[in-house]
């Protein structure tokens, strides 16, 4: 059997006890629900070492140190935000209306595991996918199987430990496309959670299911005149070398406002950042961009600025933490405007935070619209309008984005996948959390008597404190009290035929 077709088979086998486990966990209570999410996340963290090495070993990107951070950022932490989350049983009562809210589980999670975030991602999607009584089964990226097969061991038995039935948190050992696309569409998948590449968000959205879906993430990084220099530097500095950069909310451009640019670019330069001649931004291009000016080769993914400065053709400071590149136009035509998944960071200079908003709302046309920017500045003017008007739908304020969007450094909802809305071609714009993979059933009593018109000959009156106005109740000609009951009946028999003929 070819890998394509064991691929497929193990997708349905591991589907068909996932739905079988899930169907028995289902039935479990918030007290059960809740001590083995936190057996997971325990056993996750206790872990969090040896699953960032595998990782990096493996995928041959990032940073070891980061990848453990984002571990137990998806394992302590995500365990600290979702633990109180009401799942299970009745989640909202409105006596008042008559109105009972009940969480139901959605049944199979498939999730897809990129290359980038192996271990956090899988953690995270398992965690939350378990606290809303759902199986989890998933898919990683050919280059991240192995450290994704162990992490997702490690969940299964400390789950199976806890008290789940065996099977509810599963992963693919063989993938492929063909077997990635048979998880997304099996009959027994109830909703997809896909983290990857625009394909593979564009294959999940495409598969019949219910999608949740995060791709690129172009982030600009407005320096406005009022911000604390020093300090939004290093901001940028710490994102954009997060991990060697592969968080797609790590921060892909400077947008400085023009008076404060030199500041910037020697506060840059202290922070050891390497500023790239024209000759070497060109051999950057030529190194970064595949045949067909489409994404970024991923021989510079995730690597140390020395390792992509090497691949170009140039050296580097041995200490050099990023390499930044002067841009001047959005598009085709500036190959390194766009996501670069890598320690290296476009640079903008405009006159005035107006200027500065346009070249943002450009950088997220380009790739990345819906999905995250971060502002530095001290007036809440400028704040507010960048609010109210960019098209992202995560906007950090003087912090680094690449953590700030995931909600490490701000009140965001901690999270790993990331909605960028409508705008991105999503059905929501937020960070997915476990009340996202709960369905709500609803229970309503009556709290107003319908009334029908034709029966009293009145118009029915809208409820006391509703929302609706109209003009107050006319009397029907039914109700006319001169016309004998003959009569009344005569029209309304009339008004009945010429209704069910199609001539009214």
């Amino acid at each position: 059997m070819d890998a394509d077709l064991r691929s497929i088979q193990e997708a349905r086998d591991l589907v068909a006890r996932a739905s079988d486990a899930q169907r028995a966990f289902a039935r479990a209570d918030q007290r059960t629900v809740d001590a083995i999410v936190t057996a997971m996340a325990r056993a996750a963290s206790a872990n969090a070492e040896r699953l960032a090495r595998l990782a990096v070993d493996e995928t041959g990107m990032g940073v070891y140190e980061h990848k453990v951070l984002k571990n137990r950022f998806s394992s302590d932490y995500l365990l600290e935000y979702i633990l109180p989350l009401q799942t299970v049983g009745i989640i909202r009562e409105d006596r008042a209306r008559k109105l009972k809210e009940l969480a139901v589980p959605m049944g199979v999670v498939a999730a897809i595991i990129p290359t980038t975030n192996p271990t956090s991602t899988a953690i995270y999607k398992a965690l939350i996918s378990v606290k809303a009584r759902d199986a989890c089964v998933m898919s990683p990226h050919p280059r991240a199987t192995r450290c994704v097969v162990e992490t997702v061991r490690v969940l299964d038995e400390a789950a199976v430990a806890a008290g789940a039935p065996p099977g509810l948190v599963a992963c693919m050992t063989t993938p492929t496309i063909d077997g990635t696309h048979a998880l997304m569409r099996h009959d027994r998948t109830a909703i997809i959670l896909a983290t990857g590449g625009k394909e593979l968000v564009r294959a999940a959205y495409s598969a019949g299911k219910p999608a949740y879906g995060v791709g690129p993430g172009n982030v600009p990084a407005i320096i406005e005149r009022t911000a604390r220099i020093d300090k939004a530097v290093a901001d940028v500095v710490d994102g954009k070398t997060f991990d060697a950069g592969v968080l797609c909310s790590s921060e892909q451009s400077v947008v400085c406002d023009a008076p404060v640019a030199a500041q910037v670019k020697a506060a840059l330069i202290r922070e050891r950042a390497h500023w790239c001649t024209p000759e070497e931004k060109r051999a950057l291009e030529r190194a970064m961009i595949p045949p067909g000016g489409k994404g970024i080769t991923t021989d510079v993914v995730g690597k140390q600025p020395q390792e992509i400065a090497r691949l170009a053709g140039f050296s580097i400071a041995p200490d050099a933490k990023l390499l930044v590149v002067d841009l001047k136009t959005v598009g085709r035509d500036e190959l390194l405007s766009r996501e670069k998944l890598s320690p290296v960071l476009g640079f903008y200079v405009e006159d005035g935070w107006e200027r500065c908003c346009e070249r943002a709302i450009e950088l997220l046309h380009l790739g990345g619209i819906g999905h995250s920017l971060v502002i530095h500045s001290q007036d809440e003017r400028v704040i507010d309008a960048f609010f109210r008007e960019k098209p992202a739908f995560r906007i950090s304020v003087n912090t680094n984005s690449a953590l700030g969007a995931v909600g490490y450094t701000t009140g965001f909802a901690p999270a790993m996948t990331l909605g960028p809305g409508a705008w991105g071609g999503s059905s929501t714009s937020d960070n997915i959390t476990p009340l996202h993979l709960i369905n709500i059933k609803r229970l309503g009593g009556e709290i107003r008597r319908y009334e029908d018109p034709l029966r009293n000959g009145v118009t029915a009156r809208p409820a006391s404190g509703s929302a609706a106005s109209s003009p107050r109740p006319e009397r029907t000609r039914a109700a006319d009290p001169t016309l004998p009951g003959i009569e009344v009946q005569r029209i309304v028999d009339d008004f009945l035929r010429d209704f069910r003929s199609g001539a009214r």
